[in-house]
Formats: structure tokens, C-alpha cells, sequence
């Protein structure tokens, strides 16, 4: 069968301060699109993709903030966990 996977990442590289995430969807494993986090804006593997369907980066926006937000949430609770050790 056909599969359609939606993946999303946050990385936070705490000695530089720098963060970094990728939104990305495929279809049986080939890119569909993933949205440039930099630009806000959807980049089509294939621009005809964008003739037929649309997808507004803002969605992928805010659903990276989540994750960040998680990611800041579940960091505290590890550093608490550890210093408690």
C-alpha cells in the first residue's frame, strides 16, 4: 500500500546556542515538500506538486514551536532528573 509520512525534527545544540528543525512530508518514501524554516515558505520537490495541492507553512510553523516548546519542557525535566541523582 501507499504510505504518506509527515516527519519534523528540533535540534538544539546547546554549546553553540544554535537551533535547527526540518519539516518535511513524503509519499512511499520520496519527498513531497518540506518547508525552508528560514524563508517561512513550502519548497515543492517538483513545482508541478504546487499546481494541484497547496500546503500554507504556517501550519509546519506551529507545530515546530510545539515541538520546541516540548523540547524545552522535557530538557528541564532531564536536567531536574539528573540533579537529583
Amino acid at each position: 500500500g501507499n504510505t504518506i509520512r509527515q516527519a519534523e525534527f528540533q535540534q538544539r545544540i546547546e554549546a553553540l546556542q544554535q537551533e535547527d528543525g526540518e519539516f518535511q512530508m513524503m509519499f512511499n518514501a520520496d519527498e513531497v515538500f518540506h518547508v525552508d524554516l528560514q524563508k517561512q515558505e513550502t519548497v515543492w520537490r517538483l513545482p508541478e506538486f504546487g499546481t494541484f495541492t497547496s500546503f500554507e507553512a504556517q501550519g509546519a510553523l506551529q507545530n515546530m514551536a510545539v515541538g520546541k516548546q516540548n523540547l524545552e519542557i522535557m530538557m528541564k525535566r532531564s536536567n531536574r532528573s539528573q540533579a537529583t541523582i
